[in-house]
């Protein structure tokens, strides 16, 4: 990825109920506020809920005229049903990102795969998870060096009631937070990291560490709307 990228395809992918399409619509109003060209788009497994679903964003500094992603320079897989039917559907060089409480990774070749625990840090660190996917978000979102956090808070704000806003802002910080501590060398219960040690295609730029506290919410209780298809 990098400063200079001119296309960056990201898929989404999980179980139905899991919050995937809303990640995804999240994540493009975040990279339109930072000025980019942006197509976002979605499709369903045979399940309602449990069968893989996927999502899909296209970032670009130029017009999109080809709003697909073939091979992806991010995947984002939150069940073992996504990460194998999606994630070796990634460039050389891509990182694979995944619930590592939920995947059981398969070896693939030539891509970095991150294993970290959002589901469980949505549960134990934050009370909620259905927060998960917000969680994920905020991970993801850190691997894209020219995507301001500010832009990503206010697109999940737009989204969620105001009595929400606190937990589902808490969930994004976490999982920044999971990544800067990966990165970092800091062991992390439950995380894996496999194969290069850059990011995705020309290496993923992680911003320093902040000082926000990732301590739970005291009696926030997930919406609905944050942690479901709708």
């Amino acid at each position: 990825m990098g400063e200079m990228a001119d296309r960056l395809e990201i898929r989404i992918s999980g179980s139905g109920g899991q919050g995937i399409l809303l990640a995804a619509a999240v994540l493009a109003d975040a990279v339109a506020a930072a000025g980019r060209e942006v197509v976002q788009t979605q499709s369903y497994g045979p399940e309602a809920r449990g069968g893989a679903s996927q999502a899909e964003v296209i970032a670009s500094s130029e017009p999109i005229d080809y709003p697909e992603v073939d091979l992806a320079d991010i995947s984002l897989c939150l069940s073992q049903a996504a990460f194998d039917k999606y994630a070796h559907l990634s460039r050389e060089g891509a990182l694979v990102l995944y619930d590592s409480g939920l995947v059981n990774e398969a070896e693939l070749p030539g891509l970095r795969l991150v294993g970290l625990p959002f589901t469980q840090t949505g549960t134990v660190d934050l009370g909620a998870k259905v927060v998960a996917n917000i969680v994920a978000l905020g991970a993801l979102s850190a691997f894209i060096e020219w995507l301001p956090p500010e832009a990503v808070d206010g697109a999940v704000a737009a989204r969620v009631p105001e009595k929400f806003k606190d937990l589902n802002l808490r969930a994004l910080e976490a999982g920044r937070r999971l990544v800067e501590l990966a990165e970092a060398g800091v062991a992390i219960e439950g995380a894996e990291r496999h194969g290069e040690s850059g990011a995705a295609g020309e290496g993923t730029p992680v911003r320093e560490p902040s000082d926000a506290s990732l301590d739970a919410p005291s009696g926030d209780v997930a919406c609905e709307p944050c942690g479901d298809e709708r």
